[in-house]
């Protein structure tokens, strides 16, 4: 076992996948739009998605006053995932049909954000996750809509990726089968944006609507 590497974490299954550098995990977490946070509740586990933040080695998570999901994990360990589709692999064989993925699993203790000022900061960088440069051009949370939100804080300390990337691993004996083989590649694609119909006049569309604004978000992040 590495030095700072806990069992929890460390790949077994494709172990040559595994990959525990910090910077991969946060570019991975960074990408991903949307997250799976995994606990339990009344002795049944749950899991949900939602929208995530991460601000520096700290994962953020945000949800109404009433959430269940919120009350469960403040103070509880919980396990989020974050997946990342890359392309479709198709081999000659039905064993080794794969895809290329990248997916970070993080553990940790969660805790809800009780100060005002570390809440504020999540709830923007949540929406600066969506898309770099969007908090300046939106109005701030109200006290109201603070009191009403709450935010949970997942420490990055316990956390592994996994990733596979490259071409079909066929069999030696399967290499002269009559069936197509290579990889499908993937990809999340930004359209054109579509302003709201309420929209007042004269209000310009920001740069960073642009699909290739939008194709770029992760590579802002701190």
């Amino acid at each position: 076992m590495e030095s700072g590497i806990s069992p929890r974490v460390k790949v077994q299954r494709h172990a040559e996948r595994g990959n525990y550098d910090p910077g991969v995990i946060h570019a991975i977490l960074d990408e991903a739009f949307i997250c799976h946070v995994g606990f339990v509740v009344d002795g049944r586990p749950v899991v949900l998605p939602t929208i995530h933040a991460r601000i520096g080695d700290d994962l953020y998570v945000h949800g109404a006053a009433a959430n269940a999901m919120i009350g469960a994990c403040d103070g509880q360990p919980v396990c989020v995932e974050v997946s990342l589709l890359d392309g479709l692999v198709l081999a000659r064989s039905v064993y080794n049909h794969s895809l290329n993925y990248r997916s970070v699993v993080v553990f940790g203790e969660a805790r809800e954000v009780r100060d005002e000022q570390e809440k504020l900061r999540a709830l923007t960088a949540l929406v600066e996750h969506v898309l770099p440069g969007r908090s300046q051009g939106s109005r701030e949370p109200s006290p109201s809509e603070l009191l009403i939100t709450r935010v949970l804080r997942i420490p990055i300390s316990e956390a592994s990726a996994k990733v596979r990337q490259g071409q079909v691993s066929d069999a030696e004996k399967d290499m002269d089968l009559p069936y197509w083989a290579g990889i499908v590649p993937l990809r999340i694609v930004a359209d054109e944006p579509e302003p709201d119909p309420a929209l007042a006049p004269g209000i310009p569309e920001p740069d960073n609507v642009r699909p290739e604004r939008v194709m770029a978000r992760a590579a802002h992040r701190p």
